[in-house]
């Protein structure tokens, strides 16, 4: 069957979630969903709020290159989206969503910075199947997601779910954290003061980058 022509992401989201669950198991996708509702209810990992000044960090690129915000930021808006990782479908499709808009988001000054927990290794592969023109960041340990507050620990009962999909996180991260950053997207302006805040717990959900870029366009 060809693949439906699809209006948003969202639409692809959305589409990508029935597909999923054709080959999922009841017990797989009821383990997804109550760790979901249990980090919507906790009370962690909620975002730094609209109007916080983005904390500063030094992280490597898929290649290697340090980039640091504060050099960055100078040289206009910076959006930033955190996500999970290469094993993660929904984060694929984010990533190509940005790329299919990066010439846009680029022509209004502005940067994009993609950032996972996951290994220089796994960036640079995610880097080179999605064909991604702007850097992917590596965040070990989810240390700038803590400061950006979304950082989480999943659950030891979605341990063994995870590597049942062969998902193993120890060796996507190269830590034995098991910790993951809630899906997110900062958009910050040359001051470095976060202008516009996207998160949720339900990793399906993703900013437009429609969205972003007419956020943008108010900045310029």
């Amino acid at each position: 069957m060809d693949k439906p022509h699809f209006q948003s992401l969202r639409e692809e989201l959305d589409f990508t979630t029935i597909q999923i669950a054709d080959f999922l198991t009841r017990e797989v996708t009821d383990a997804f969903t109550r760790s979901i509702e249990e980090l919507r209810t906790s009370g962690h990992a909620k975002g730094l709020p609209i109007g916080s000044i983005a904390p500063d960090f030094t992280l490597n690129d898929h290649t290697g290159k340090n980039i640091t915000l504060t050099e960055e930021i100078v040289k206009g808006p910076v959006v930033l989206t955190f996500f999970r990782g290469s094993w993660c479908p929904y984060c694929n499709l984010e990533m190509q969503a940005y790329q299919k808009q990066i010439d846009t988001i680029n022509s209004l000054g502005a940067q994009l910075f993609a950032i996972s927990p996951q290994s220089p290794a796994h960036s640079l592969t995610m880097q080179e199947n999605n064909r991604l023109s702007f850097p992917v960041l590596c965040d070990t340990n989810n240390q700038v997601a803590e400061k950006y507050e979304l950082r989480f620990r999943l659950p030891e009962y979605l341990h063994d779910t995870y590597q049942s999909l062969d998902i193993d996180l120890n060796r996507f991260n190269s830590d034995d954290s098991w910790t993951l950053p809630i899906p997110a997207t900062y958009i910050l302006d040359k001051q470095g003061v976060i202008r516009s805040v996207s998160l949720d717990p339900d990793y399906k959900k993703r900013m437009e980058p429609t969205e972003v870029i007419d956020i943008l366009r108010t900045l310029t």
